[in-house]
């Protein structure tokens, strides 16, 4: 299998074979060999059916029946691979030969690649393309770079400010202490300052201590399992207490949640029911619902496990047994690889439930968490030593 972006006789090329047969795309215009004139190439398929854009003129290849998973266990190469005779003979029209250009801003999967020096795996004969100190991201939210003698100045759209652009006018003032980010708000031309795990207070500047923690809809929690090396995977388990009287809401999720590929398991609130989704694999998500109406009634508790031995997966409500079922009779993938990390209550400041989950879950959850337990462990996750923004002592004000 594989999938292939090149430059033939002046028009890009897009080629790929995901097993059965090679699909060949060809932009309708050429690209300007002048050396100073940049293109913007969206390339990629969704199944069999491949797209290719050059500067907004799209070009796809309707699927028809056939293969459509890309089984490549290969690095990713960019402007030409460590030896030409690695390039299926199908991947190209002409004789294979490295890019001479520019290239910027590759972006695979939702991912953005950092094209520096010490980010890449490898590579050989790479100069910088700018050959200035302004580069194309020096300048952020839209700035624009001037060369100077001293190296480089920006100038900023009226919203933000900073050598870089990087800060909100609306926080260039702010009163948010060490253990705090600052959110601007520009309705209201002011801003809130979110504070880090064991902060609280206007300006995060009081220090907590807490058991159980107390999310409140921009709120997460990321634990990194320190036994991660030491699992057995193809046996996980995650177990909890929650109260909530929200309908929605994304309980805890298992897995890296970096790109679509990662495996999770998540547990959540959807349409007042229980809602627990686990992909072992091959973004084969599969969600299991409580088939009971949800009754998320204020204040009281409820206690959640979930059990995956292999492809068999079990859920307990309450220390009753409510879902039970062999996602996978085949066994073709039996392990969660989750890459040790958790997140409880939502994802990072600016990562959205919905967009981050694709839509299994719709909000950040509303309510409280405690007693967390990973595995067969005889002690519960201690939350306070966690990362996590805007969580508060669930104790208090019961």
């Amino acid at each position: 299998d594989f999938l292939c972006v090149s430059l033939v006789n002046g028009f890009t090329q897009l080629r790929y074979n995901l097993g059965d047969k090679t699909v060949i795309l060809q932009t309708l215009q050429k690209v300007h060999a002048n050396g100073n004139t940049w293109h913007s190439l969206n390339a990629g398929r969704v199944g069999n059916e491949g797209y290719l854009d050059l500067d907004g003129l799209n070009v796809t290849q309707k699927a028809s029946p056939g293969m459509n998973a890309l089984d490549t266990h290969t690095d990713f190469f960019v402007g030409g691979v460590s030896s030409l005779n690695l390039v299926n003979p199908m991947a190209i029209e002409n004789e294979p030969a490295g890019f001479t250009g520019c290239i910027r801003e590759i972006v695979i999967n939702d991912r953005e690649l950092k094209l520096t020096v010490t980010d890449p795996k490898g590579g050989a004969n790479i100069g910088d393309c700018d050959g200035t100190d302004c580069g194309y991201t020096v300048c952020k939210n839209n700035g624009t770079c001037q060369v100077e003698n001293s190296g480089f100045s920006c100038s900023c759209p009226r919203e933000w400010t900073g050598t870089t652009c990087e800060q909100s006018i609306h926080c260039s003032q702010n009163m948010c202490g060490s253990h705090a980010l600052c959110i601007p708000q520009p309705s209201s031309f002011s801003y809130t300052c979110v504070c880090a795990l064991g902060w609280t207070g206007k300006y995060c500047d009081n220090k907590i201590k807490f058991y159980i923690a107390k999310f409140v809809g921009n709120s997460y929690i990321k634990y990194t399992d320190p036994f991660y090396g030491k699992r057995d995977l193809q046996y996980s388990r995650l177990s909890l207490n929650f109260t909530t009287n929200q309908t929605e809401g994304l309980i805890a999720w298992m897995g890296k949640s970096e790109n679509e590929d990662n495996d999770f398991l998540a547990i959540g609130l959807a349409n007042g029911t229980l809602k627990v989704v686990i992909n072992l694999g091959e973004k084969i998500s599969v969600p299991l619902m409580h088939s009971k109406y949800f009754t998320c009634s204020v204040g009281r508790w409820h206690f959640i496990t979930v059990v995956q031995n292999q492809t068999c997966i079990k859920v307990y409500l309450d220390e009753e047994l409510i879902l039970f079922e062999d996602i996978d009779p085949q066994r073709k993938y039996t392990a969660l690889n989750y890459g040790g990390i958790c997140y409880f209550g939502g994802f990072e400041i600016g990562r959205k439930v919905n967009t981050v989950t694709t839509g299994l879950f719709q909000k950040e959850f509303i309510g409280k968490i405690k007693d967390v337990v990973l595995f067969q462990d005889s002690k519960k996750i201690q939350l306070m030593k966690a990362e996590g923004y805007n969580i508060y002592d669930g104790n208090s004000g019961n």
